[in-house]
Parts: structure tokens; C-alpha cells; sequence
């Protein structure tokens, strides 16, 4: 058998296109290598290099065996955001803990707890549209991150209003921008340049940061602790009433940490997600078109109904497949020596899917630098094929919510306002953090108010019943 194609290019060149231009860097060893191949790149070391790959049949294979004999998901792989999210992450948890951790925060994200957040959602979305001015231009991804944050702290942290709301509002959104850009990405990818030296400078100021929210989150969780109302619908209560076969809960430290991956994983991802589908929906007439027509149809309809829109949901995910939200799996350890496509991997190695190169397979995905959600519609895609989310063990918690959030702020603003693109030119993605953003971040502008009639040929109360 083949050993895995590899490139020679130094680590920290290597390093450096992967964050300054991660596209070109993924499609020209895609170009060069294949289905399959060796890179050089965080959180390796000098004398390590981890495998991409990036077809259908060899993520089905990595992800049939993830944590079995042949591949495992350690924790320590993912130690890029400790300093972020805190050592008690679940994302820094291994096996059985894992597991364990996994089966305590599951229950919020799923079933009738869902419905819950819809209004909340609804509300959110209504109050930063209110603050829209006819004919101004505004940065869509901006006006998502606010919208996305106060979810966050409102659906998941349990917080509506106040001082400590306030200061987690701002504080939270500062720490996360200074990780954001193209340049300051680099401090993921380096954290050890994140020298404290004082209170001026970039890693005193990010210091005393986090440990404002540190203090801010501590105090929040110690009063509900004392207050506990399990009534409550928010998915710091259900955590706080979370208990594992042994009868064991969530430490203090364990909930802080689950609450600060819960930010990240669930703010600047669908933030930008959103972003990018109403750049599309407004840079291509037939999508709007299209989409317009099926959320009037169904106007009044329920949230259930709204978030199962087809074309809706079509839209949805094909800006999630475009531009993924994240661009490769998390990292897998191969424990057994294996064959995949016809290469050899070795006990050590470390394995990861590409998103971005899997979703732009054209064997896969026609055409598949166009934006064209009908291909949603025309078939289903398999788990291996479409992954937005991750997959296997390490599939995120909160994709359900992301999908019902993404669903439900698309339909409460498409169908109240109407807005045009405010950009002269083809909007372009760079690197955020671990996302793929829109440069500029979308600039649009509300021309007008919408006033949708349903359509009484339908009951969208009776759809998709099925």
C-alpha cells in the first residue's frame, strides 16, 4: 500500500497560509495531492503532521471508527482553545468522561426544550430590527452577533436583563473580537504570544477581560445555585439539575467552561453563518425570489412549521456548506494501524476530515463554487458528504439550535423587512478565528417595511405533519 502523499513546505509557512489564506491552501494541496494527504500545521509540532481528508469514503470510515480500536478523540488535541474555554471544556474531556459529559449536556438542544427558545428567538430578532433606520446601511454580521449573543445569554446562560446581562453583553463580545480577525487569529494558533506585559498591553487587557467574565459568570452560577428554580427553561438551570447515572452533577468550574464553549461555539459561528445567506439571498434574485414566495405562504405559520420550511432549510444549508462555519473536523488519533483509499496509517497519526474541501467535491457537489440551494431538495446527502457541524463523537451539541436559530431569524426579518445589498462588488471569505466570514462583514440596508399575507389555499398549521 501508499504511503500518505505529504508537503514538504516548512511548518511555519505552512502554518502561515492556513491562517492568512486557509482556501488557497486547502485547494492547492487538494490539487496537488489529492483525496488524501500529510500537512504540517497547529497543534502539531515541528516534528508532527497531521492527515486531511477530504472524500466521502474516507470520512465515513473515520467517523464509523471514532473512539474504537483504530481511531480515538482525545481531549488534549484540542488544547488551541483552553485558554478560551477553560481546561473543564468538554471539548478538553476524553472517553469515558466525555461521554459522560456529553450525555449531561445533550437534553437542552433537543425536543420539546427547543420550542422554548422561539420565542425568545423571535423577540431577540424584533428588538435589533427595531433599531433599523430606513435607508441606512448596516454590517449584517454585526447586527447577527448581537442577535446571537443575547441569545446566548438569554436561552443558554439564563440572563434577560441588568447589571451582570450588561457587562457579559460587552465583555464577552470584546473578548471574542480579539480573537476575530485574520491578524489576531494568529493568537489562536500561538497562544504563547499572548505575553502579559501589563495593563497596556494586548495580552494585560485580554487578561483582565476574562477574568472580569470569569468573576461575572462565578457569581452567576453561585446565585443560582443558591436560588435554584427548576422550573426554569434555560440551559444553565437544566445543567444545574443535570445528573449522571452516579447521581454526580457539574462542578462550579465544569458549568463555567461549558458555558464560555457554549458562547463560542454557538455566537460568532451563527453569526456569521446568518451573514453569509443574507448576502446570498440578496446577491441572487431567484433564491430571494423563491424564498420570499414560500415564507409568505406560509406567513402565520408556527415555529415548529417556519424551521421546516424546505427552501428555507435549503438556503440554510447551503450557506453552511459554501462557506462552513468550521473548516475541518476536530483532530482524531489513530491508535491501530489501517488502510484508508489505499494509503497506510500508522499508530500516532493524527486525522482530520476537511470540510470545506468535502463540501466543494464536484463529484459531490456540481458546480460547486455556485451558491444553488436547490440541490438540497434534489437529493439527500449523507453524514459523510455533508458535515457543517463536525461529526462522529464530536458532533456539535448545539446544531439543532443553530439550525432552529438560523431558521427562525431568517423568516422574522425577510418577512418584516426589506432589504437590499449595499455592496459593489462579489463579497469575499477570510479567515475569523475558525470561521470563514464574509470580508466586510455584508453591508445591507433596509428600504422598507413587509407586510406578508398568508395564503389561504394552505394550512401551514397541517404541514408537514408526515
Amino acid at each position: 500500500m501508499a504511503t500518505v502523499p505529504q508537503s514538504y513546505t516548512p511548518h511555519l509557512l505552512q502554518t502561515l497560509q492556513w491562517i492568512f489564506d486557509p482556501l488557497g491552501y486547502a485547494r492547492g494541496r487538494f490539487q496537488s495531492m489529492g483525496n488524501v494527504f500529510e500537512v504540517k500545521l497547529p497543534p502539531a509540532t515541528q516534528d508532527e503532521s497531521f492527515i486531511f481528508l477530504n472524500h466521502p469514503e474516507a470520512v465515513q470510515f473515520l467517523l464509523s471508527h471514532d473512539n474504537d480500536e483504530i481511531f480515538s478523540s482525545p481531549g488534549e488535541l484540542n488544547a488551541l482553545g483552553e485558554s478560551l474555554l477553560g481546561k473543564s471544556s468538554i471539548l478538553m474531556q476524553s472517553g469515558q468522561e466525555h461521554r459522560r459529559r456529553r450525555k449531561l449536556m445533550m437534553p437542552p438542544f433537543h425536543g420539546e426544550r427547543m420550542k422554548a427558545y422561539g420565542d425568545l428567538i423571535g423577540q431577540i430578532t424584533q428588538e435589533v430590527m427595531a433599531t433599523w433606520v430606513e435607508g441606512q446601511i448596516f454590517i449584517a454580521r454585526d447586527e447577527m452577533q448581537k442577535i446571537t449573543m443575547r441569545v446566548i445569554l438569554q436561552a443558554v446562560f439564563g440572563l434577560y436583563s441588568g447589571e451582570r446581562y450588561q457587562q457579559l453583553e460587552r465583555l464577552l463580545a470584546k473578548r471574542l473580537n480579539a480573537v476575530s480577525s485574520p491578524l489576531t487569529s494568529v493568537f489562536v494558533f500561538f497562544p504563547q504570544l499572548i505575553v502579559d506585559l501589563g495593563p497596556l498591553s494586548p495580552g494585560g487587557q485580554m487578561r483582565h477581560i476574562a477574568e472580569q467574565i470569569d468573576d461575572l459568570l462565578y457569581a452567576e452560577i453561585r446565585d443560582r445555585r443558591a436560588h435554584h428554580d427548576p422550573s426554569r427553561s434555560d440551559v444553565l438551570s437544566l445543567l444545574l439539575s443535570a445528573r449522571d447515572e452516579n447521581g454526580y452533577g457539574l462542578t462550579d468550574e465544569e458549568l463555567h467552561d461549558e458555558l464560555m464553549t457554549l458562547l463560542v461555539a454557538g455566537h460568532e459561528t451563527t453569526a456569521t453563518a446568518l451573514a453569509w445567506a443574507f448576502y446570498w439571498i440578496h446577491y441572487l434574485p431567484s433564491v430571494k425570489t423563491t424564498l420570499m414566495a414560500e415564507l409568505d405562504q406560509h406567513h402565520g405559520a408556527n415555529q415548529l412549521t417556519i424551521s421546516r420550511l424546505p427552501y428555507l432549510n435549503a438556503v440554510c444549508n447551503e450557506a453552511l456548506r459554501i462557506y462552513p462555519v468550521g473548516l475541518v473536523t476536530l483532530l482524531r488519533r489513530t491508535e491501530k494501524a489501517c488502510q484508508v483509499m489505499g494509503y497506510d496509517l500508522q499508530p500516532g497519526d493524527l486525522v482530520t476530515a476537511c470540510i470545506y474541501l468535502l463540501h466543494h467535491r464536484e463529484d459531490v457537489y456540481p458546480q460547486a463554487d455556485e451558491f444553488r440551494p436547490e440541490r438540497f431538495l434534489e437529493r439527500s446527502f449523507s453524514p459523510y458528504e455533508f458535515l457543517p457541524f463536525g461529526g462522529g463523537s464530536r458532533r456539535c451539541i448545539g446544531a439543532a439550535l443553530a439550525m432552529y436559530e438560523m431558521t427562525l431569524v431568517l423568516q422574522t426579518i425577510l418577512s418584516q423587512c426589506e432589504l437590499e445589498l449595499a455592496e459593489s462588488k462579489p463579497v469575499q471569505p477570510i479567515r475569523r478565528s475558525g470561521t470563514l466570514a464574509p470580508l466586510g462583514g455584508v453591508r445591507l440596508k433596509k428600504v422598507g417595511g413587509r407586510s406578508p399575507q398568508a395564503d389561504q389555499s394552505a394550512n401551514p398549521e397541517l404541514a408537514y405533519t408526515s
